[in-house]
C-alpha cells in the first residue's frame, strides 16, 4: 500500500501532505503525475481559469471576432481563427451540419 508524501506546492512553495487515497484515487482515474499544487492553489487556479468546465463553471468564454467564409457577416467565435482556415457563424454552421 502507498504512503502519504509530502510535496512542496509550485506556486506557494508550502508543503503538503499527498495521502495514500489520493494517489490510489489518482492511480484509478490514470493519472500517471503527482499534483504539483496545493490544495489552496489548486482551487485559485480552477477559479482563475474558469473551473475547467466550460463557461457554466465560472466566468464568460473568451470570444474572437471573425468574418463567416460562407455568408461574409461579421460573428464572434469561442477560438482564435487561424489563417487559411474557413470560420462560418453560427447559421451557416449549422447549415453545413444538417447537409451530412
Amino acid at each position: 500500500m502507498a504512503q502519504d508524501k509530502i510535496i512542496q506546492c509550485a506556486d506557494c512553495g508550502a508543503d503538503f501532505t499527498f495521502s495514500a487515497s489520493e494517489q490510489e484515487f489518482f492511480a484509478s482515474k490514470g493519472f500517471t503525475n503527482e499534483p504539483k499544487r496545493c490544495p489552496s492553489c489548486r482551487q485559485t487556479r480552477k477559479q482563475t481559469r474558469g473551473g475547467g468546465g466550460g463557461a457554466s463553471a465560472g466566468g464568460p468564454r473568451q470570444m474572437f471576432p471573425a468574418v463567416c467564409a460562407a455568408c461574409g457577416r461579421e460573428t464572434q467565435v469561442p477560438f482564435e481563427p487561424r489563417n487559411g482556415r474557413p470560420v462560418y457563424c453560427s447559421d451557416c454552421f449549422a447549415k453545413s451540419k444538417s447537409a451530412y
